[in-house]
């Protein structure tokens, strides 16, 4: 006599087995369920907790085919270590991820003022920026922001985000940034003369960035009143640059500043 299986539901009915993954510190998965994506931070006995890219925590249970990762259903499992797992960070505080590949680039941009701007947000924002798939263009002088704005066209799928040095009211940087009025293109900006003063003066040595006299070159007095070579500005930035190791070597007047355009361009 034939042996039959109980189990009458057809095979292509049948649930497939998913691959199982080990919760490793940094892997960002998404609970389908509640559409929650985030980096694992935590994975214990029967659990695993994800941080989003906000920094709010949620605990999941460990479940067959619970999660997706790039999309594809997986099994998340405990790794070998019985330990709590933790992740490392980027230099600019967000949770790596560990082998993360380059997305594609998006069509929208953030251009910077200066290229020692853009040096900086390389340095502390880079695998954010590729992860994300956003580029970051080296934009002369604010005084070609609005031919740059109306060259990009900005729109929704391809919005443009804009850092601009010494953003104060009633300054020509300011004036300029007003007469940028897509609703898809951000202008922000920080209250320092360059780029340099974004950086803590206790993460250089240095008690405080020195006064200089209006109408002086500024790079050139901070050097003189700083006893720095003057003659060599670019160097002395590079200086600068190396002692920048994340975002904690920054003023919040620029965190929030290149935050707001990076959610901006990836909303």
């Amino acid at each position: 006599m034939r042996q039959y299986s109980a189990d009458l539901t057809p095979p292509w009915k049948k649930s497939q087995p998913a691959p199982e993954v080990a919760a490793e510190p940094g892997l960002v998965v998404e609970e389908p369920g509640t559409g929650f994506c985030g980096a694992v931070i935590r994975c214990e006995a029967g659990t695993v907790t994800l941080e989003d890219r906000f920094g709010k925590h949620r605990v999941f249970p460990l479940e067959p085919r619970g999660f997706l990762l790039e999309g594809r259903v997986v099994t998340l499992v405990r790794p070998s270590s019985s330990a709590p797992v933790r992740p490392s960070r980027t230099a600019s505080g967000s949770v790596a991820v560990p082998g993360a590949r380059a997305r594609v680039a998006r069509a929208g941009r953030i251009y910077v003022e200066g290229r020692h701007d853009a040096e900086l947000v390389e340095k502390v924002w880079g695998d954010d920026l590729r992860v994300e798939g956003v580029v970051v263009e080296y934009l002369g002088g604010v005084d070609d922001l609005p031919s740059i704005v109306a060259e990009f066209a900005p729109g929704p799928d391809a919005r443009l985000g804009v850092l601009v040095d010494h953003l104060v009211p009633g300054s020509k940087e300011w004036r300029i940034a007003e007469s940028v009025t897509s609703e898809h293109a951000l202008v922000v900006g920080h209250p320092y003369i360059d780029i340099w003063e974004a950086v803590k003066p206790s993460s250089l040595g240095i008690a405080a960035w020195p006064r200089v006299p209006h109408g002086q070159d500024w790079k050139t007095g901070v050097c003189r009143a700083l006893g720095w070579p003057s003659e060599n500005t670019g160097a002395v930035w590079q200086a600068i640059l190396k002692r920048v190791t994340s975002y904690k070597d920054l003023e919040p007047e620029l965190l929030g500043r290149v935050e707001e355009l990076i959610d901006f361009v990836t909303g």
